[in-house]
């Protein structure tokens, strides 16, 4: 007899699908950008998250970090390894519809890894994993500033305006010279008397 019902119970959960589904199996994110993983479960029919267990841990191939703890509905923030500290939060609204979304800020290219989510309730459990990878940071050239906005001269980017500095440019030596010019003669003329 239990073994009938055991024999049912799995049967019914291999009809129905997977306890645990990735909503994306893969995700790409740029260095410093956010990103929201996410993972769905059967939820309680009544819809309480007082049992509900789930533990996320982030892999590199390495050593396996723990990026999020949820036990019996409440979060367990002094299980979340230091290096995601203040970076990753849960949208705890969800949880009831069998949703688990993660929001991570700040990426780092050392975020790239497998990311696990194992969920236990009393309907069952079960775990999905996805992939995130996070590339270094595109590097754009700075843009152009407007001398307009900034305040600082304009520059001569333009034959108007090298034609304009020469000009004053000449204007310049020529008063230097004429003044010169003056004060030599000026001179000449005070030694003859």
């Amino acid at each position: 007899m239990i073994c009938s019902i055991l024999l049912l119970i799995t049967l019914t959960s291999c009809v129905s699908g997977p306890f645990v589904e990735v909503t994306q199996s893969s995700y790409q994110a740029e260095e410093n950008q956010d990103v929201t993983l996410e993972w769905t479960f059967m939820p309680r029919t009544d819809g309480s998250i007082d049992s509900l267990f789930i533990s996320c841990d982030m892999y590199n191939g390495v050593t396996p970090f723990t990026l999020f703890d949820l036990y019996e509905g409440v979060e367990v923030s002094e299980s979340q390894n230091k290096r995601f500290a203040g970076r990753v939060q849960f949208d705890k609204d969800v949880l009831r519809e069998g949703r688990l979304r993660l929001h991570m800020s700040r990426l780092r290219t050392d975020d790239s890894g497998v990311y696990r989510c194992d969920v236990l309730t009393g309907e069952g459990k079960g775990s999905r994993e996805c992939r995130l990878n996070v590339t270094a940071e595109m590097v754009q050239p700075k843009p152009e500033r407007d001398p307009s906005t900034t305040g600082s001269p304009p520059q001569a980017e333009s034959p108007g305006w090298i034609v304009l500095y020469c000009a004053v440019g000449l204007m310049v030596v020529g008063t230097l010279l004429g003044g010169y010019y003056c004060l030599r003669r000026k001179q000449n003329q005070n030694r003859v008397l």
